[in-house]
């Protein structure tokens, strides 16, 4: 019994130092454990900064994306200047060469006022006869007062024909409303290229802000008077230029010279069109006759947005001078 208890001694002792190396290992587990654990912190600690590093270089990025947009924008910008500034570089040679064109006929016609008072100085110095050059000087006062009169004979008629054509037009109509129906026959009806410029003049002088015109030919456009249109008046005009022709190309020129005029190449020489601030509208179209055209003028709101896309369709067509 004795040997037995000691032997239980014995085992009990290794069992105490069993669970002792057993607990020193425990808490070697627990020490590691507990580094582990400072380890993952550490870890996440690092994920996090690494994240808010994802989010700056992210927000880094998204910058330098703006400040290249910018910088294109301000590149296009850059470019689009220079193009304006080379265009008004071209506008001001321009208007230089059409100074030194008036420069150079100014010279002429000092010129010929100068050659003018030599011929006038040479027949002072033949000193005509007086009696003779009253003579000759009542001559041409008795022919300036036939002048007067035949002036004064030729508007009367000029205002009786314009009466006469009203009083035409009023039959007309009449004979249209007395057949049942309005609707004029504009076939063989006369009126002439004149009275459609002079129309068209009347209408452009009262132009606030834009004006549409296409004319058959640029030598027309003279007849509008457009150097007396307000120059806030932005004026787009289609015509027929013939480019071989130097009185084309000068009045060209001329009309170029001007800020508010767009002229273009317009080749059908087949209308007259005059839209005013799109509320005013003329629109002829020339017939088989010299001066037959079916003519129409108009300010019904309905009316001038009905023919807008013909007016346009002109523009459109035209192409731009080189």
């Amino acid at each position: 019994m004795e040997d037995q208890v000691k032997y239980s001694q014995e085992e009990l002792k290794l069992k105490d130092k069993e669970i002792e190396n057993m607990q020193k290992e425990n808490e070697n587990l627990k020490e590691q454990l507990a580094n582990k654990n400072d380890e993952l912190r550490r870890l996440n600690n690092l994920r996090d900064q690494i994240k808010v590093k994802d989010e700056q270089l992210k927000t880094k990025d998204d910058l330098i994306s703006n400040l290249q947009s910018a910088m294109s924008l301000k590149e296009d910008q850059i470019k689009t200047l220079k193009d304006s500034i080379g265009l008004k570089n071209e506008q001001v040679e321009t208007l230089d060469g059409s100074l030194k064109i008036k420069d150079e006929k100014i010279r002429t016609l000092e010129k010929s006022v100068e050659l003018k008072e030599k011929e006038i100085s040479v027949l002072l110095d033949t000193r005509v006869e007086k009696p003779k050059l009253e003579e000759k000087e009542k001559e041409i006062a008795t022919l300036k007062e036939k002048l007067e009169i035949l002036k004064g004979e030729l508007t009367k008629a000029d205002e009786d024909l314009e009466v006469l054509e009203n009083e035409n037009e009023k039959i007309r109509n009449q004979l249209a409303a007395a057949s049942g129906s309005k609707i004029i026959d504009w076939t063989n009806i006369d009126i002439p290229k004149s009275k459609i410029l002079t129309k068209m003049k009347e209408i452009i002088m009262n132009a606030l802000h834009n004006v549409t015109i296409a004319v058959p030919n640029i030598k027309d456009l003279h007849l509008l008077a457009l150097y007396e249109v307000r120059s806030s008046v932005n004026m787009k005009i289609s015509c027929y230029i013939d480019p071989a022709l130097e009185e084309d190309a000068e009045l060209l020129e001329e009309f170029e010279s001007l800020d508010n005029i767009s002229i273009r190449m317009y080749e059908a020489e087949d209308r007259y069109i005059l839209d005013r601030d799109g509320e005013e509208l003329l629109f002829a179209v020339i017939g088989n006759q010299d001066d037959n055209h079916l003519v129409i003028h108009t300010k019904d709101s309905q009316h001038v947005k009905f023919f807008k896309s013909i007016v346009m369709e002109g523009w459109l067509r035209s192409r731009k001078i080189e």
